[in-house]
């Protein structure tokens, strides 16, 4: 199953067991090995190996913009929103590792599993071969990515923020209402009010529901 992920990562593991090790999701770990036998340590590790080679990237693209800019670009360019899909066109949904049960609720296909998956990859790809390795198949595939904005983008709960306090009105609170679900497969319910108006949103993760609250804030504006 891997073997058809490595043509597609460009790279021949010389130890196949990191790449086995990155696909395999925490709920397929053994627990007799406290998940050290899952992909957390490897995603953890993916995450600096992408961020590096997304800011000397956007290092040599963007010359002339200050470290601010530069920041938003990052924090898009590395989000679960853009690298999920990313994941999904390599084809990792197919090659994770999880339990038939769990993939028959649509485990794979859930944005922060993928996500992590491929950040994982990436660390597993840096560990076998290096930096350059893991540098090729960044730039190959978030190339348009990259390409999409020619100003910096402005997150939802960035531009809440900016909005309220352009108006005096201080700063937006962040609730969370609710958690539901397996711990590996979590849905939050976060309400966000500001200006005496309150919005909720989901995601699969707390950042991901501040974001839908915020979004689902702004858009009530113009109605």
């Amino acid at each position: 199953m891997t073997g058809g992920l490595q043509e597609r990562l460009g790279h021949s593991f010389r130890n196949p067991g990191l790449l086995e090790h990155a696909l395999t999701h925490r709920s397929a770990a053994d627990p007799r090995r406290r998940m050290l036998d899952s992909n957390e340590r490897l995603e953890f590790l993916g995450d600096r190996v992408l961020g590096l080679c997304i800011a000397e990237w956007l290092a040599e693209r963007f010359p002339q913009e200050r470290e601010g800019d530069l920041g938003k670009r990052l924090a898009t360019l590395c989000s679960q929103e853009v690298i999920a899909p990313i994941a999904e066109r390599m084809g990792l949904a197919a090659a994770l590792r999880v339990p038939p049960s769990e993939g028959r609720t649509g485990l794979r296909a859930r944005a922060t599993v993928l996500a992590d998956a491929l950040e994982a990859v990436l660390g597993a790809l840096y560990l076998d071969g290096g930096l350059d390795v893991a540098r090729a198949v960044v730039r190959r595939e978030w190339a348009e990515a990259m390409a999409v904005d020619a100003k910096p983008p402005v997150s939802a709960k960035n531009r809440l923020q900016e909005w309220t306090l352009g108006r005096g009105l201080g700063l937006p609170e962040y609730t969370l209402v609710s958690t539901s679900g397996p711990s590996h497969a979590p849905v939050f319910v976060v309400q966000v009010s500001a200006a005496g108006r309150s919005a909720e949103g989901m995601g699969e993760s707390k950042r991901a529901a501040e974001q839908a609250a915020a979004e689902a804030w702004l858009s009530g504006i113009s109605k």
